[in-house]
């Protein structure tokens, strides 16, 4: 039985870093594992409780709920805006968060990793994802952790799939993941 952990990437743009990275994690996800890549945060609405109500969920938040709820872990991937967690980033868990105490979260294994231009990976801005995640009822894997520094120049002319350090370790967070998911490899 395989493991299946949806990829949400904080970042819109075609060619950012942190989907490059999500990129590889599809790619050298281990044997037993599959990771997939989820299309579409740009269309989700902000969240809005006059709009989640049954008959009125806009598609791509509902598509965005089915696929988490299909999940066996989630696997996030953050850019640091301005010191913190990108809107589109938390704009997801918000939706995933609900209906309180029943949302697409709940109880699901989630790690969260990333890269960023700064000398520490985008830290503040995973530190910040997770503590959404677990306020939202996820079960955060806290060891699960992967942060690179220098997107920018590290990842210039090297797509992070093909940098043999980046892909052990986003195999090993990978792993963790999948271990901790009900499936559990």
């Amino acid at each position: 039985m395989s493991v299946r952990i949806l990829a949400l990437v904080g970042s819109l743009r075609a060619g950012s870093h942190n989907r490059q990275l999500a990129e590889a994690a599809v790619k050298h996800a281990p044997a037993g594992v599959e990771v997939v890549l989820h299309e579409g945060l740009g269309q989700v609405p902000f969240y809005n409780e006059d709009i989640d109500v049954e008959g009125s969920v806009p598609e791509a938040a509902s598509a965005l709920r089915t696929a988490a709820a299909q999940a066996d872990a989630l696997l996030l991937f953050s850019p640091e805006y301005n010191g913190t967690i990108p809107a589109v980033l938390k704009n997801a868990i918000d939706w995933l968060s609900r209906p309180y105490g029943a949302g697409a979260l709940s109880g699901k294994p989630v790690a969260v990793v990333g890269t960023a231009f700064g000398q520490y990976g985008g830290v503040w801005a995973q530190d910040e994802t997770r503590k959404a995640l677990g306020i939202a009822g996820a079960a955060v894997v806290e060891d699960a952790k992967l942060s690179i520094p220098g997107s920018v120049t590290r990842f210039a002319e090297t797509h992070p799939a093909d940098d043999s350090e980046v892909v052990e370790g986003l195999t090993k967070v990978i792993e963790q993941l999948s271990q901790a998911a009900p499936a559990g490899v």
